[in-house]
């Protein structure tokens, strides 16, 4: 688990936020994310850690790390960025979603502002020091501590690391243009339903959340999460609508179905059966994609990695963990010689 220090220390001056603009009096509309909030004098946006102070935009949580740990790329998940490699993992208080089954609702739902003083050159002190390759942005929604990642990730290409956003995709265009050293995104795509999504999320505006896997995949390497939660998405018309989703968008695009399990205020949901997961995945592979995965159950099958021309096993996995690793160093099935999607320092510049 992720540390959580002790709450309630006062840490930094207050940052003034990116992407906003004035709206009339003292008033402010944020631009960071879909719910595009206005703000008045003294209030904050919906995600509570950005306060317009005297018609100025403030972050609240710039350098404020509640929680850190580092982690397996595979955790986040990556299967195919940089695979076998450490990340320093790290998040501050806040979230623009209010999940009904958010596993770290404790400080993505807080209204405290809470944390511990860790600047930008103090993460990558840390990662430097704990041997990871790179820097995730996770645990709660990295866009609504955009400038602390903003400055971690510019440090962190200076010092060779990747940045890596683990995020639920509702940010907004101009946000995800200002991600240029952000190297790779996983995106949560929850429902293929508004009506879902304004349930369990308090979101509202799904496509939102499409037009930015769209905007990120140009971008980068992206991958794709989809919690499949009985009683809501737990059935083939779900799976099919995104799984055909991220197909016409890129046949090589990691697809993961990922277990769930109760928390927060889903408790009264049962944990997804192995056999919705396995449909999922069926029908993602019918759909055309490459690399359709099943999370959340160690040992799995689902959890390894095929080639796509000989359905030869390439990576096998246990939990985070690869126990066997058989591509070839220029990405190639060593049966077949088919190509796999890896991502790796032989092709890709740090």
């Amino acid at each position: 688990m992720p540390q959580n220090p002790a709450e309630g220390k006062k840490v930094r001056d207050l940052k003034e936020a990116m992407l906003w603009g004035p709206a009339g009096g003292k008033k402010v509309r944020c631009k960071l994310c879909n719910h595009r909030c206005l703000i008045p004098d003294g209030g904050r946006g919906f995600c509570l850690v950005r306060e317009n102070k005297g018609g100025k935009l403030y972050s609240l949580v710039y350098g404020k790390a509640v929680s850190w740990e580092v982690d397996p790329i595979e955790k986040k998940p990556f299967y195919h960025w940089f695979p076998g490699t450490q990340a320093f993992s790290f998040a501050t208080v806040g979230c623009n979603f209010r999940c009904e089954g958010c596993q770290n609702w404790s400080i993505s739902q807080t209204k405290e502002i809470t944390g511990h003083d860790m600047p930008p050159e103090e993460i990558i002190r840390l990662a430097k020091q704990f041997n990871a390759r790179g820097i995730a942005y996770t645990y709660t929604e990295p866009t609504i501590f955009f400038e602390y990642a903003y400055d971690t990730a510019a440090l962190g290409r200076k010092n060779h690391l990747y940045s890596v956003f683990v995020t639920n995709g509702y940010m907004t265009p101009e946000t995800i243009k200002e991600m240029k050293n952000i190297d790779a995104s996983r995106i949560d795509l929850k429902f293929m339903d508004e009506k879902l999504y304004r349930a369990y999320c308090k979101a509202e505006g799904y496509e939102h959340v499409l037009e930015s896997i769209k905007l990120l995949h140009k971008k980068g390497h992206i991958e794709v999460i989809n919690l499949v939660i009985p009683t809501l998405n737990d059935n083939d018309d779900a799976y099919r609508a995104t799984a055909k989703f991220v197909a016409g968008l890129g046949k090589d695009i990691p697809l993961h179905f990922i277990a769930f399990y109760p928390a927060n205020r889903a408790t009264g949901i049962p944990p997804t059966h192995v056999q919705s997961l396995e449909r999922a995945r069926e029908i993602g592979m019918e759909e055309g994609l490459n690399y359709a995965y099943i999370g959340n159950i160690p040992g799995h099958p689902g959890e390894n990695t095929y080639c796509p021309k000989c359905k030869g096993l390439v990576i096998e996995r246990y939990g985070f963990m690869i126990t066997k690793y058989a591509v070839t160093k220029d990405h190639k099935c060593p049966k077949c010689g088919g190509k796999i999607l890896i991502w790796d320092e032989t092709n890709y510049n740090l």
